[in-house]
């Protein structure tokens, strides 16, 4: 009898003890406005399908404290916004509008940045379609 009292309250303090560490965990989303952005995944389905359509798609690469955009057809974008996205850490996300372009590429600047993993996506108009690419990048 003395045993299974023990071993009830061994397991009741186990499970409080998983609810204190579950319950102090930082729990950070990628977006503080996460859900009203997840109601619009048909669109961006849309614009991805759009994007895959096209000959060449943009490329993106880091070169030393920027990410670069590689497109031939930029300069025919009626606007368009870049984001660099590091998943680990909301601190270091960047943003971009593209304003018109002459040639085939463009440098964002990352002010603040840290090695490591990153979403860097951009969504454009061009022809009066919409588009949409992402990648997973490391810098």
């Amino acid at each position: 009898m003395k045993w299974i009292v023990i071993s009830f309250v061994l397991f009741i303090a186990f499970i409080v003890g998983l609810l204190v560490v579950g319950t102090r965990g930082d729990i950070g989303l990628v977006s503080s406005n996460y859900y009203a952005e997840e109601l619009k995944h048909n669109e961006k389905m849309i614009q991805l399908e759009n994007t895959q359509r096209l000959t060449e798609q943009p490329q993106f690469k880091f070169k030393e404290h920027s990410v670069v955009v590689d497109y031939s057809a930029l300069s025919k974008m009626e606007n368009g916004k870049l984001t660099v996205l590091r998943p680990s850490d909301s601190r270091l996300d960047h943003a971009f509008e593209i304003t018109e372009v002459k040639g085939e590429n463009q440098s964002f600047e990352l002010k603040v940045w840290e090695p490591g993993l990153y979403r860097v996506s951009l969504t454009w108009t061009m022809e009066g379609k919409d588009y949409y690419i992402e990648k997973l990048m490391v810098l």
